[in-house]
């Protein structure tokens, strides 16, 4: 693993309490040092990703690959190319039955009844206190029938949440296991998905889906991604993923695709602005917080938290998720302690290295009077104060080359 990609690797894909890092030159290598008691999740392509050399770890409770050629390269390849994912790891879940759009209508802070057949929706599983449960996606099938997309490391968590305030019967069914998910993400995604399909890609917009068939495999095709790019989502039977795996790098091949794994999945989603669960958020951060205001739509009727956001809005945030970008050449690692003159104001969410920007940036929780796009704060990392100014984010968007 080479000094780049490590840099990469650390900037919040991996905690240090988690991990050690043992440099030898330049090559570092990554050893475990907290194993868990429990064994690790397979995805349908663990074996195949082994096989191709990818380089894996534990993440969310499952084995999963950091990389393969190289965070950098694969970072870059999406943003200019395309890359491919193995997403698995995520959950999937069917609500359907009477009573369906109400129940997530109440637990979710967007607006569930404003969604069309066939189209996608981004949003919160909300709590009393107007924390966030989780953020996941809603895709709505057809009339009180819908299919979510929720976080590894929140699969069953959010299915009992949900089940605990299923007061109707609704049908929720976990469909994680029987089901892959893989996302083929980058420019050149569709020139390279196309010929594989049965359905005109074109014709889907930005965060809509399409059943069709890919290599012949019964598929939903989304185009959602968390990359900052182009791309589609495929959940697709668990017994056919080897197989479509193989077949998209062979199709892309001349296009320079490269399989990716969760490390560059991590940079691109931050240089993109993108919001780790976990990390930028949790059950005790708002929406209206960590900038998802926009996902909120205080005037569609009661939802958990409902009330405590109405009056965060009245009255205003305290604190605030902001982006940031070093000036000191440092890396400000998430939990980093941040200052204001020689007083802690806030700490680190998010921070790494982006390789298409060439820029160490992050995610930082700060007084809302700090929030301010051109403040001065301070980043202690190793024990040295670190400058860094507080920038609009995302700082990278792609080019609107498609229908939104």
């Amino acid at each position: 693993m080479r000094r780049g990609d490590l840099d990469c690797l650390r900037g919040g894909l991996l905690r240090s309490d988690s991990f050690e890092f043992f440099p030898a030159g330049e090559v570092f290598f990554v050893t475990s040092v907290a194993a868990s008691t429990t064994e690790l999740r397979k995805t349908a392509l663990n074996a195949t990703h082994r096989k191709m050399g990818a380089r894996m770890t534990p993440f969310g409770g499952w084995d999963m690959p950091v990389e393969y050629s190289g965070i950098v390269s694969e970072h870059m390849a999406v943003r200019q190319q395309a890359g491919l994912f193995d997403v698995s790891h995520m959950g999937r879940v069917e609500v359907e039955g009477r009573g369906a759009q109400s129940l997530l209508q109440m637990l979710s802070s967007n607006d569930v009844a404003k969604l069309k057949d066939g189209q996608a929706q981004y949003t919160a599983l909300m709590n009393e206190r107007g924390g966030i449960v989780d953020d996941f996606l809603i895709h709505k099938v057809g009339e009180e029938k819908y299919f979510l997309c929720n976080n590894a490391a929140r699969r069953e968590a959010d299915l009992a949440w949900i089940a605990s305030h299923n007061q109707s019967g609704v049908a929720v069914r976990n469909i994680s296991d029987e089901t892959s998910q893989l996302a083929i993400q980058g420019p050149r995604s569709i020139a390279i998905l196309q010929p594989l399909v049965s359905v005109d890609l074109s014709a889907i917009r930005y965060y809509w889906f399409m059943r069709g068939e890919v290599m012949g495999i019964p598929a939903w095709i989304a185009r959602t991604g968390y990359t900052g790019e182009d791309g589609f989502e495929l959940y697709i039977p668990a017994a056919e993923t080897e197989r479509l795996w193989q077949a998209l790098l062979d199709a892309g091949k001349s296009e320079g695709i490269l399989p990716c794994g969760l490390g560059a999945r991590n940079t691109l989603r931050l240089e993109a602005g993108m919001l780790l669960y976990g990390h930028d958020m949790n059950e005790e951060t708002t929406p209206l917080e960590v900038g998802l205001g926009w996902i909120t739509k205080l005037d569609k009727g009661e939802f958990l938290g409902c009330d405590v956001l109405e009056r965060q809005k009245k009255e205003g945030v305290v604190r605030k998720l902001a982006g940031f970008r070093m000036i000191d050449r440092a890396i400000a690692r998430d939990d980093a302690p941040v200052y204001k003159d020689g007083q802690l104001v806030g700490k680190v969410t998010s921070g790494s290295y982006v390789p298409y920007l060439k820029q160490n940036i992050g995610l930082a929780f700060l007084p809302k009077a700090l929030a301010q796009v051109g403040e001065r704060i301070a980043i202690q990392i190793r024990g040295t104060m670190a400058a860094a100014e507080v920038v609009p984010t995302p700082l990278y968007r792609r080019p609107k080359d498609f229908v939104l």
